[in-house]
Order: C-alpha cells, then sequence, then structure tokens
C-alpha cells in the first residue's frame, strides 16, 4: 500500500512540531502538571543566577531597572532583597508597590519573569534573618541603613528550550502561571 508523499510530509512536521509547542499549550489550558513544570524549572533559573533585574515604576510612569541581590525563592516564589533604606527604588515602591523580576537563565537559554507587588519590611527580626555579613561595609548603621522589600508574585512566565519550555511558535508567548 502506497502512502501519499504529501501526507508523510505534513506528519512529520506535526511531529517535529510537538515538542516546541506541546508545554505552551499545556500551560495555557492551566493543568496542575505543566504549572509545577513551569514552577520548577523557575527555580532552577532564580538559584542558578547570582542576580535579577528589579523593575519598579518612578514618578512619570517610567519603568526603572536595576540589578539587584535577591534571597533564593521561598516555595511560593516569593523573594526577598536587601536594600538601602534611602534609595530610589524604596521611595518608588512606596508609590506604586507593582514591580518585575527579570532572571536570565546562566547560560542565557531562557528567563523567568516575576510580576508582583512589593511591600517593604522593617522587622528587626527579619532583617536579621535575611542578612549577609558581605552587606556590612553598604549598611554601616544596619538598624536605620538597612530594609526589606517583599515581592509577593501575581504571575510569572518562563522561556527555557532546554527543559522543555517553549514560547507560542506564531506570537512567541511564553507559558504563564497565575499565583
Amino acid at each position: 500500500m502506497k502512502t501519499p508523499k504529501g501526507f508523510v510530509c505534513i506528519a512529520i512536521l506535526i511531529l517535529i512540531s510537538l515538542p516546541f509547542s506541546g508545554l505552551a499549550q499545556i500551560a495555557e489550558q492551566g493543568s496542575a502538571n505543566a504549572d509545577q513544570h513551569l514552577i520548577a524549572a523557575a527555580k532552577e533559573i532564580m538559584n542558578s543566577e547570582g542576580s535579577c533585574a528589579l523593575i519598579t515604576i518612578d514618578n512619570e510612569g517610567v519603568p526603572r531597572v536595576r540589578a539587584m541581590d535577591p534571597f533564593a525563592p521561598e516555595e511560593d516564589l516569593t523573594v526577598w532583597f536587601g536594600t538601602n533604606s534611602r534609595s530610589r527604588k524604596v521611595e518608588q515602591i512606596k508609590k506604586d508597590p507593582r514591580v518585575s523580576l527579570y532572571y536570565l537563565d546562566e547560560d542565557a537559554s531562557g528567563y523567568v519573569i516575576v510580576q508582583g507587588v512589593a511591600r517593604l519590611v522593617n522587622d528587626p527580626k527579619e532583617k536579621e534573618k535575611r542578612w549577609k555579613a558581605e552587606w556590612e561595609a553598604f549598611y554601616p548603621d544596619k538598624t536605620k541603613d538597612y530594609l526589606l522589600i517583599v515581592v509577593t508574585p501575581i504571575w510569572m512566565e518562563v522561556l527555557s528550550p532546554p527543559r522543555g519550555i517553549s514560547a507560542d511558535p506564531v506570537t512567541w508567548q511564553p507559558p504563564v502561571v497565575n499565583f
């Protein structure tokens, strides 16, 4: 029995494209397994990179980006940072707590973006718990100069082809997890 060449070509194209679109389609459907896979990949990327970008909104509505030294994400992907209590980002968060975090995978093959709400924390116990000895020179009076920022995620997107997480082939939209 002969199989038409066109049918074989279409079948091969479909089979080749499945790995690229499969997880993105599953993630859009909101399956728990896909979300868990995306969250696990996000944690790997977030833990592998020593820094991330924190994006706030200034008084004119302009995004302001700076490199930060985050603590490892918590189980629910909450992220903590230490900062100078008199920094511009503190004033910006007071006025508009909407922030974004950007983590680039260590091999630059993918990324994680976390959109969330920031909160300033000046609790002495939390500050002591989240203190790094190498910060001593930056905060001579850590009681007054050192402040915490905690970001609670609202949603995140992940792109990581090596982990089997690809964007939609037409729109390039990466898979999203809503919290």
